[in-house]
């Protein structure tokens, strides 16, 4: 498994409602793309959900190299690129995915948690911690994943949430029900899903990943 994510951040005044109508009508064009697990269109608007931007962010979970590679030479990543000017696209190692209790629900939210590991701490140790403290009983989770890049030593969570979910006290101080707007993790971010293409999740291996 590899994970991937390209942000394109865009000018305090942008009106976000072209991102909107840009996944309404090309969302739907990866629904059967090959080698794709995951490919969740996010988005990140100023005001909302405590952003300071407004962005562009789209993130993958690839079942093969192959496939990510097919993409980012092919028609696709060419037309976002014309659009916008070619954005750097991040990649993880993928480490391990679970569903979560959520699955039957429909996606509405996103969050992304990026830690550094410590210079001398063991990546194998910090892996195991991670992959234990993944999210996987939580009303609302969907599917969650844990990947790192090895060139920056950083751990990436990343979990897909349903709509009309109520977070209990493990994960806000007060109970209270929250539409599309899942709680931000300790030094993370929150997305709204404008659309989830998902051709190959059922196949992806669960469970560890090494």
């Amino acid at each position: 498994m590899h994970a991937m994510q390209y942000e394109i951040t865009l000018p305090a005044d942008y009106d976000m409602n072209i991102i909107r109508r840009r996944v309404a009508e090309r969302g739907h064009l990866l629904d059967d793309f090959p080698d794709l697990a995951v490919k969740a269109y996010l988005m990140r608007e100023r005001g909302h959900a405590d952003s300071p931007v407004n962005q562009y962010a789209p993130f993958y979970l690839w079942r093969a190299a192959q496939g990510m590679n097919r993409f980012l030479w092919g028609s696709g990543f060419h037309g976002l690129s014309r659009d916008f000017g070619r954005p750097r696209v991040r990649s993880w190692l993928g480490l391990a995915v679970e569903d979560g209790p959520a699955q039957a629900a429909a996606v509405t939210a996103a969050t992304r948690r990026l830690e550094p590991l410590a210079p001398d701490a063991d990546p194998a140790q910090e892996i195991e911690r991670a992959r234990r403290a993944l999210p996987v009983d939580l009303a609302g989770v969907h599917t969650t994943a844990l990947a790192i890049d090895t060139a920056r030593w950083e751990l990436l969570t990343f979990t897909l949430w349903s709509e009309h979910t109520l977070w209990s006290e493990h994960t806000l101080r007060s109970e209270h029900t929250l539409r599309s707007e899942p709680p931000v993790p300790e030094h993370g971010e929150r997305y709204q899903v404008l659309h989830l293409s998902r051709p190959e999740l059922a196949e992806l291996p669960r469970g560890r990943h090494w």
